[in-house]
């Protein structure tokens, strides 16, 4: 484990899989990986046409479908799109954004990277055979989950803390699913993973006078895109693999290196908080899940 890396992925021929945000960073790494691997990948964008030109270099593999998080008619129509998949991987996200709205109200970091996620999942566990993987973040350490104002219509907006409660909240999701899919006897798996520090575009979508200097860190500091997806290109693709796992970095304090088990906070493993922001996803989404 110490040394995986994307030539170490089992042969995928024959098996299908859904990357949200394929179309730029670890999303369009991880694609590239998957179907040099055999697997039949969809890339679930935003940006259809950055998606196609992923694609474009992907071959017969790769198929592009519109997908756009901040909004759930979106989400629904893209999962009734789908007949079957063998892993959905929930990759996209936002980071540090200025205070926004998604098309149903929701703040647009916890509606995109969590909200939009929980509905797609929902929407397509039925369809799902093998399992889910979840990308979260180091950053949630700084986030609080507040089940009161989780869309921050009633605090002061911070991004870099909105930032966390989302990435808080993909973890605690991804926990809570394993936990209800063993619960009800399925063989259904969710895991969580994050990349660590990481040079991608994210880093560059803040609007702020951070863009240019996490710029430099990201010349300096960060590990490449490549790298930043081996863990979830590990949590997606080994088997077998540990039900209800957090893979990420196992170098510099998980910040570099080749993918292993990761730690997480207290907070992460509150199960009582995690089964109060479930019931309030599906409330808010109008999403609710089906353990038949």
């Amino acid at each position: 484990m110490t040394r995986w890396d994307a030539s170490n992925i089992p042969d995928q021929t024959g098996r299908t899989f859904i990357v949200t945000g394929a179309n730029s960073g670890l999303g369009a790494v991880a694609a590239r990986a998957l179907a040099g691997a055999g697997a039949d990948v969809v890339l679930a964008c935003r940006n259809v046409a950055k998606g196609e030109q992923v694609a474009a270099d992907l071959g017969e593999r790769a198929t592009v479908r519109a997908l756009d998080l901040a909004d759930l008619s979106s989400v629904r129509e893209f999962a009734e799109s789908v007949d079957r998949v063998d892993v959905l991987i929930n990759n996209a996200g936002v980071m540090a954004v200025p205070e926004g709205r998604t098309k149903d109200g929701f703040e647009m970091q916890i509606g995109t990277n969590h909200l939009g996620h929980f509905a797609l999942t929902g929407l397509l566990l039925d369809k799902i055979s093998d399992r889910v993987v979840t990308v979260s973040s180091g950053a949630h350490a700084i986030g609080r989950i507040d089940l009161d104002d989780l869309n921050w219509e009633r605090r002061k907006y911070q991004r870099w803390a909105a930032y966390g409660q989302a990435k808080l909240a993909n973890l605690m999701f991804a926990y809570e699913l394993q936990r209800k899919l063993t619960a009800a006897g399925s063989g259904k798996i969710s895991v969580a993973a994050h990349p660590g520090y990481a040079a991608t575009e994210l880093q560059s979508h803040t609007e702020s006078l951070l863009d240019p200097l996490m710029s430099i860190g990201n010349r300096l500091f960060a590990q490449s895109a490549e790298m930043g997806a081996l863990p979830e290109l590990y949590a997606a693709t080994v088997t077998p693999i540990e039900p209800g796992a957090f893979y990420g970095p196992t170098g510099l304090a998980g910040m570099r290196g080749y993918p292993g088990t990761s730690g997480s906070t207290k907070q992460s493993r509150d199960e009582a908080v995690a089964r109060g922001l479930w019931e309030l996803s599906e409330k808010l989404t109008g999403v609710t899940y089906s353990f038949s």
